[in-house]
């Protein structure tokens, strides 16, 4: 299928931007998809940063990748996304950010808009040059409409000759889909 749906586009995006050694960074590690498939992506010489304001979420992520045999590789960091920088010294080559909630976890413990912003912030700040971000959002629930929002508005306003910025999101769908954001980092000349 030409059109694919939005994890596997994201995904796509991801493997464009990796290769083995490089950095990657999960802001919303879940139930561990997206880090193990980072994990995979940069290989035994890569890093792979994870993060999770839920212990639960490192918990599955960290069974995850151990029965994956990727562990060795990945920094699990049990805090908010908003405090990437605290943690992170290094440039990032490709960074995915799966906003909303734990999958299968309490629904009132959501991702908002004022510290997934700052997450992205901070993330733009570390990207490499030819680097990317996606953001999956999920406008389909009230916290995620207001997030979803603002988001887009911040992305609206990154500079082009800095960022190109693509939304990739289906507009035959009912019920708000999810879709995503990809940011690419320019190449300074």
């Amino acid at each position: 299928m030409l059109i694919q749906n939005i994890l596997p586009f994201t995904h796509q995006l991801l493997t464009r931007h990796l290769n083995n050694g490089d950095t990657a960074l999960d802001g919303t590690a879940g139930n561990g998809h997206d880090t193990v498939f980072l994990a995979k992506a940069v290989g035994n010489r890569g890093k792979v940063w994870a993060f999770d304001v839920q212990q639960q979420a490192l918990e599955q992520t960290k069974a995850r990748l151990m029965s994956e045999n990727l562990l060795n590789c990945v920094t699990l960091v049990h805090d908010s996304h908003q405090y990437i920088e605290r943690y992170i010294r290094q440039g990032v080559d490709a960074a995915v950010f799966n906003f909303g909630w734990l999958p299968g976890g309490d629904k009132s413990i959501t991702t908002s808009a004022d510290s997934s912003l700052a997450a992205l912030n901070g993330t733009l700040s570390l990207l490499n040059p030819n680097g990317i971000v996606t953001a999956v959002l999920y406008p389909g629930h009230d916290s995620g409409r207001v997030e979803a929002n603002a988001i887009e508005a911040w992305a609206q306003l990154l500079p082009q000759q800095e960022f190109a910025v693509l939304k990739y999101h289906f507009i035959n769908r009912q019920n708000y889909p999810p879709y995503v954001l990809a940011i690419q980092k320019l190449r300074q000349k």
